[in-house]
């Protein structure tokens, strides 16, 4: 884990961030309906930072899902990441990063990941974007029964994104986690996104996400499904 935030550390520092960078920072708050290994309606919060500037571009993501009834928790989810890019032309770039994961309603009471990538972007007009992304990943996990494991994995992601207007969007996009020891031991991630504008700033969100892990921790399921509806505010 320190090799990787150290990867993180040296890309971050070797990007020249000051001077002309573009700075983007947007929250979203809503609701949660979520399916799975925790039947809940919650609230959610999450936040996303960008910097640019000559190539180089960083960006910072967390979300958290808490909720509680009658005092009892009923639901807990964080997830947190940090990736630095590296354009090398228009279609094609490097990066770097690391991210974390806590969902102990899944048996999972932490996971760290990371490594270096590759991300081409395969199509590229005024209304469409697709990229694909391949990666090397490190992955250090620690369950809620406790078990400790680590290990290699591959990490392979297809991304698209069409703009009906400059505020309306829809994003989706699909993940797959492979442990490079255990072949059946992988993970399929799939959101799909749809933002309409309220005004130059604030929209409503609506978003569908599926996680699929195909060797779960005993008694829990494959597969979570989690809907959220909110409002995304753009700083």
């Amino acid at each position: 884990m320190r090799t990787l935030l150290l990867l993180a550390g040296a890309c971050c520092a070797a990007s020249p961030l000051a001077g002309q960078a573009k700075k983007t920072l947007t929250f979203d708050v809503g609701l949660v309906n979520a399916s799975g290994n925790s039947e809940f309606t919650s609230a959610n919060f999450g936040a996303k930072a960008t910097w640019k500037n000559n190539g180089w571009s960083v960006a910072q993501n967390a979300k958290i899902i808490y909720g509680e009834t009658d005092g009892a928790r009923t639901t807990e989810s964080y997830d947190a990441d940090l990736r630095v890019e590296r354009a090398l032309s228009p279609r094609l770039g490097v990066f770097a990063f690391v991210a974390f994961q806590r969902d102990p309603f899944a048996g999972l009471a932490s996971r760290w990941s990371g490594g270096p990538g590759l991300a081409a972007g395969l199509v590229r007009t005024a209304r469409d974007t697709l990229g694909l992304e391949a990666a090397l990943t490190q992955q250090s996990e620690r369950t809620t029964a406790p078990l400790e494991r680590s290990f290699g994995a591959t990490r392979t992601a297809a991304l698209f994104k069409h703009v009906f207007t400059s505020k309306a969007f829809f994003t989706q996009s699909l993940e797959r986690i492979a442990n490079l020891k255990t072949g059946a031991d992988y993970r399929l991630n799939s959101e799909s996104a749809l933002v309409a504008p309220l005004s130059s700033k604030v929209g409503l969100r609506l978003s569908y996400l599926i996680r699929f892990d195909n060797q779960p921790e005993p008694t829990f399921t494959k597969t979570d499904k989690i809907l959220t509806t909110g409002i995304q505010v753009a700083l």
